[in-house]
């Protein structure tokens, strides 16, 4: 299938559609395809929300010094782009829409070239500020003021991403040499224009040109259709700081997320992190995303626990915009304890299992576990891999049912299976607990069930992106933190809505039938902040 323009629409209840926008109208196929309506319908429960994937116009060499008015000629083309976006999603009603992280300046700066590009920016807490409407109150804003002006055209919140400098004074211990903080800062509008929050990404990736703010922006701005919103960027989805210490706050129920996301597989992609943590809090989710496919950055949706509208397109050029109507009160997934289906065979199986489990301990080398050798009396040969530069110990998915378990450290993943017809494809569950150091330093626990590049074990971990096996499946772990993400990824880059997750017996769970195309990924991906 043709990925151009493709916005997939996804929910629990297993509908699949492929929505083409075509110059202006909504084709579906297979199905009827209505309009996005306006929030007035359902004005009590929902709200109208969009992201842009923005295929930025990017400065032909970002280490070449600018002037001020040479930046801004490039900046202000990425920002007509913006304002006719927020003007289609104006015409749709949208009430608040949200635009990639290193949208309008780029990327790959040093220090001393990002700074032509750089807005002045006063805290919003200590000044109030309406950029459209007071455009000389500071000096180098012009930025601030076209996306101001924006919203006020728009009659909607606009979330968007920018570079911004503060000067600092030589007694300030973390003041950089050259006397000024650079960051890269989110910023939030209203509809009438009033800059009401900023936040300073606190998690940089290799992003020489910027500084961390000393202390962690915890984000979080009000709206009168939906509520309390946090907001963080990129990179810090995989940290406590700020992404999960937000959440604390019970209100917040959704998060804007500018990001600038490289995908790689088999677990990080784009959608599926995003979905993933829309999921684990049970929260809306509105990514928007940079569109570079030659980078590998494409992925940018709107996701509730439920439900995911989603771009994902690394074969055509041009940005795409995602407009959906959103829940104020995300509904969560359910999990066993108030599942009131009735209970089928794999199910029962799946509690027994859990009731049985063997009791683990390790030495420093190996895990020994009492009861193992009845429980895996056929076990396949476990052997090692490489999968997102991690050291994975893996055993081969066989037949046509079964039950696997392979341990790692003090993590011991679970898998009961079944396939309603063998492919000829090799599959691999996988476990790896310990400290991941490429790309960044953190502590990852995973069980994941992937499908491998090819028919040689050396395969598993690689990027692949179309399957044709299906499953059933329940896969579990003890693992040893609570913040674990399911990830579910199916053939194509199409997400998939898990029938339960949460806890059972101190283990974490995933459970999926009736998978709508070959499985990828299906995955739990724990963090242990405290060992980062």
């Amino acid at each position: 299938m043709q990925t151009l323009f493709m916005v997939c629409v996804m929910s629990g209840a297993g509908l699949q559609l492929a929505l083409f926008l075509c110059g202006g109208y909504v084709v579906a196929l297979g199905v009827h395809a209505e309009e996005p309506r306006v929030a007035g319908h359902h004005e009590a429960e929902h709200y109208m929300a969009a992201v842009y994937e923005h295929q930025s116009i990017l400065t032909p060499d970002p280490l070449a010094l600018l002037s001020r008015q040479q930046a801004l000629e490039l900046m202000n083309q990425n920002l007509d782009i913006y304002e006719q976006q927020v003007m289609i999603a104006a015409q749709k009603g949208v009430q608040i829409i949200v635009f990639p992280e290193d949208g309008i300046h780029g990327f790959n700066f040093t220090r001393t070239s990002v700074y032509p590009f750089l807005d002045f920016m006063p805290s919003p807490r200590l000044v109030r500020w309406n950029p459209c409407l007071e455009p000389h109150r500071f000096n180098d804003t012009e930025v601030l003021q076209r996306l101001s002006c924006m919203a006020i055209k728009g009659d909607m919140f606009v979330v968007a991403n920018l570079g911004t400098k503060q000067p600092c004074h030589r007694n300030d211990p973390g003041c950089p040499k050259d006397g000024r903080y650079q960051f890269n800062t989110n910023v939030v509008f209203s509809n009438n224009g009033t800059l009401v929050e900023r936040y300073r990404k606190h998690n940089l990736y290799f992003e020489a040109a910027f500084d961390a703010p000393l202390k962690v922006d915890h984000s979080i701005f009000d709206t009168p259709f939906a509520g309390k919103f946090g907001i963080f960027t990129c990179f810090d989805i995989l940290f406590f700081d700020p992404a999960i210490s937000l959440l604390r706050d019970s209100e917040v129920k959704h998060i804007v997320y500018p990001t600038a996301w490289m995908n790689q597989l088999p677990l990080l992609a784009a959608i599926q992190i995003q979905r993933a943590f829309a999921i684990a809090f049970g929260i809306n989710f509105l990514a928007a995303n940079i569109h570079h496919p030659s980078l590998g950055m494409t992925g940018s949706g709107i996701h509730s626990p439920l439900k995911s509208f989603w771009h994902h397109d690394m074969e055509d050029s041009g940005g795409h915009l995602i407009i959906a109507q959103v829940a104020k009160n995300p509904v969560g997934l359910i999990g066993t304890e108030n599942a009131t289906e009735k209970m089928d065979p794999s199910q029962s199986k799946f509690l027994e299992l859990l009731a049985g489990d063997p009791y683990c301990e390790k030495d420093a080398k190996e895990v020994h576990c009492d009861g193992a050798t009845e429980w895996n009396m056929n076990a396949p040969p476990t052997f090692h891999s490489e999968m997102m530069y991690d050291h994975f110990t893996l055993v081969p998915v066989w037949g046509r049912e079964g039950y696997l378990r392979v341990c790692a450290n003090g993590l011991c993943c679970h898998l009961l299976y079944q396939r309603p017809t063998l492919s000829k494809e090799l599959y691999a569950l996988g476990v790896f607990d310990g400290l991941h150091t490429v790309h960044g330093t953190y502590y990852v626990q995973a069980c994941a069930l992937v499908k491998c590049g090819g028919l040689g074990f050396d395969t598993c971990g690689q990027e692949i992106t179309e399957a044709t096996g299906r499953f059933e499946f329940h896969l579990w772990g003890n693992f040893s933190t609570s913040y674990v993400f399911p990830l579910l990824l199916t053939s194509g880059m199409t997400l998939e809505t898990p029938d339960q997750f949460g806890w059972e017996s101190d283990y974490s769970f995933l459970r999926k039938r009736g998978l709508s195309s070959g499985l990828v990924t299906a995955a739990l991906y724990g963090r242990l902040y405290e060992r980062d």
